[in-house]
């Protein structure tokens, strides 16, 4: 049988909002980034760090594809995503990983 093969892209960004006054206009701006970033690319979102910060986030996304270059693709349009959304990105990590697998069933 011929394998399956995947690819995971992963990407931690820092984001610096900085017209928010409060830890309410942070929730808000990550909840409407998260949702715009699963609706256009299927991503995952986390945020991973600086919960207590009015201004400041770090998050974590995740997205699949079955190519390495449709990976890397999907990751540009993400870093794009947030540059064009109202705050200030800085790319920390970005990485893809190959995901091998059997064809055939699951379990």
């Amino acid at each position: 049988m011929r394998q399956a093969d995947g690819y995971v892209g992963i990407l931690a960004a820092d984001i610096h909002f900085p017209e928010n006054g409060s830890l309410k206009d942070k929730r808000q701006h990550l909840r409407s980034l998260k949702a715009g970033l699963a609706n256009k690319l299927g991503a995952s979102v986390a945020e991973v760090g600086f919960h207590d910060l009015w201004q400041r986030s770090r998050i974590i996304l995740s997205l699949c594809a079955n190519s390495f270059q449709g990976t890397e693709r999907a990751l540009d349009l993400a870093v794009g995503y947030l540059d064009r959304c109202d705050c200030q990105v800085s790319c920390v990590h970005r990485e893809i990983v190959k995901v091998e697998g059997e064809g055939g069933d699951i379990g």
